[in-house]
C-alpha cells in the first residue's frame, strides 16, 4: 500500500470521536456541509481533502495544521517519520518534474489556462482552480499542474509538459525547462564521476608536444 494512504489510515486510527468533530469543523472551509456530514472518521475526511486537491503526499502542509490544532505530537511524530522518508525516496524523475513546475509558475502567468487545456485539465476543474486562488496567479497556475499530475499518476513526465507548452506557443518557457533540465542532469554525472572528467582531460594536455604558445 502507498506509504502515504498508511500514514492516513494510522492517524484515522488514533482519532477519537471528539477530536474527529474538531476536524471537521476546521475544513469548513474546505468541505462542503453535505460531504461533513456523510464523513464518519478521519479516513474519510481525509479521502475528500484527497479528492478535491486539498491533501496529497507531497502536501502534507495541512494534514499537520490539523494536527498541531489537536495538539497530537504522537500523530505528529508519524507525520515527520513520513517526510523524513518520502524526502530520502524522491527520483530524479521528480526532482525533474519538480524542478519544470517551478519554472512554469514563474513565468507562465496568465497563459496557464490555455496550457492546462492543453494537459486536458477540465473547463470545470479550471474554474474550480480560480475560484479556490481567486487573487494567487501562482498557486492558480501550480495547481492546474497538481490536477494534471494526479490525472496522470502512471507517466507524469516533462516531456508531455514540454510538448503541451510548445502546442501553447510558450517555447521561452519550454526552453528554459530544457536548459534547467539538461544543466542538473550534466551536475549529476559530474558528481558521480567524482571529477575524473577533469583530470583526463588534464592528462591529455599534459601528453601534448609544448609550442610555446599558450592555450
Amino acid at each position: 500500500m502507498d506509504p502515504f494512504l498508511v500514514l492516513l489510515h494510522s492517524v484515522s486510527a488514533g482519532l477519537s470521536s471528539s477530536e474527529l468533530t474538531e476536524l471537521k469543523f476546521l475544513c469548513q472551509s474546505r468541505v462542503g456541509k453535505r460531504k461533513l456530514e456523510r464523513v464518519q472518521c478521519g479516513l474519510d475526511l481525509f479521502s475528500v481533502l484527497l479528492e478535491q486537491n486539498e491533501l496529497d503526499r507531497e502536501r502534507t502542509g495541512l494534514l499537520r495544521e490539523l494536527l498541531s490544532s489537536l495538539r497530537r505530537q504522537d500523530l505528529l511524530g508519524r507525520l515527520d517519520s513520513f517526510e523524513a522518508g518520502a524526502a530520502a525516496e524522491v527520483s530524479s524523475e521528480e526532482r525533474d518534474l519538480r524542478a519544470a513546475f517551478d519554472i512554469i509558475c514563474d513565468h507562465v502567468g496568465k497563459d496557464w489556462r490555455r496550457l492546462a487545456r492543453q494537459l486536458r485539465v477540465s473547463d470545470a476543474m479550471i474554474d474550480a482552480i480560480e475560484e479556490k486562488y481567486p487573487r494567487n496567479l501562482t498557486e492558480q497556475v501550480r495547481e492546474s499542474l497538481r490536477v494534471w499530475k494526479n490525472l496522470h499518476k502512471e507517466d507524469p513526465a516533462v516531456s508531455h509538459l514540454l510538448r503541451a507548452l510548445r502546442a501553447c506557443q510558450l517555447n521561452l518557457v519550454a526552453d528554459l525547462i530544457e536548459d534547467d533540465q539538461q544543466a542538473r542532469s550534466l551536475e549529476s554525472e559530474t558528481s558521480r564521476g567524482g571529477g575524473t572528467g577533469t583530470a583526463s582531460l588534464t592528462s591529455r594536455d599534459s601528453d601534448r608536444p609544448s609550442s610555446g604558445v599558450p592555450w
